[in-house]
């Protein structure tokens, strides 16, 4: 395939996979692979990578992938009130938020961070919103009517592309929310790029927004969130969230939970 031994580079993929503590997407290991120039940013190579993974998968030789856009839909059930009950007690969390002097989001551009996001900061209980590109209308209104059911200050965290979309989706979707109080980007930035030598692909001169980041940065480049090695976003987004979080609050929402459990 593409005239080049896939071999090797089927078993960096299968070590990239096997060096995340969370779920990864197909998207997320061809950007990682690009990031490191094993594969060209191609619909062929990624075509490629897709059909041997899967092949690979198909003889138990390659560790699962994620898939955030389809699923099993199947309406909750139980064997009886009492497995009802367990699991009941099992789920049951209080809002770990509350008492919070803020309201911390955590947005990505792209649905298959959310995994990520979720694994690392469930035990904070921080709201996540994957933006799927430019966002429509109705979901800036649901996060609007969030904000304002949970009156008090609002905060973004936000990571995204480093190209002219992802810099303008950041700020398309902060201007028409129009009620967060701060908003921070996590990642990726021009700095972080250098920092973490990150390989930049060609930017698209069609794109509208290309003129604009060109004069802000100096060129026309583009590097996906998803290259950036994974302990490295957790940091940045940890070292983002601390200043925002009381711990002793947090604390205390947690015991509060764990005697609520007790009644159960």
């Amino acid at each position: 395939m593409n005239r080049r031994n896939w071999a090797p580079i089927i078993e960096t993929a299968c070590a990239i996979v096997n060096s995340y503590d969370t779920g990864v997407t197909l998207r997320q290991l061809f950007y990682r692979l690009v990031s490191r120039e094993i594969l060209r940013n191609t619909q062929a190579d990624y075509t490629t990578l897709s059909k041997l993974t899967a092949a690979a998968r198909r003889d138990d030789a390659f560790p699962p992938l994620l898939d955030n856009t389809r699923e099993i839909v199947r309406s909750a059930c139980w064997n009886g009130p009492e497995d009802a009950l367990t699991a009941l007690r099992q789920q049951y969390r209080r809002d770990r938020t509350e008492g919070q002097d803020l309201t911390v989001y955590l947005g990505v551009e792209k649905a298959g961070m959310i995994e990520q996001l979720r694994a690392w900061f469930s035990d904070l209980g921080l709201p996540i919103l994957a933006l799927r590109g430019y966002s429509s209308q109705t979901f800036i209104d649901e996060v609007q009517e969030d904000i304002l059911k949970q009156g008090r200050p609002s905060v973004l965290l936000y990571g995204g592309d480093f190209d002219p979309s992802g810099e303008d989706i950041e700020r398309d979707f902060a201007a028409r929310v129009g009620c967060f109080d701060e908003v921070q980007r996590v990642a990726l930035t021009a700095k972080q790029v250098e920092r973490y030598n990150l390989p930049p692909l060609p930017g698209k001169p069609t794109d509208s927004r290309s003129q604009g980041f060109i004069e802000k940065h100096g060129r026309l480049v583009q590097v996906e969130l998803d290259a950036l090695p994974p302990d490295e976003l957790h940091r940045l987004f940890a070292d983002a969230v601390s200043p925002f979080v009381d711990t002793s609050t947090l604390n205390a929402s947690i015991e509060q939970e764990k005697q609520d459990r007790l009644k159960l």
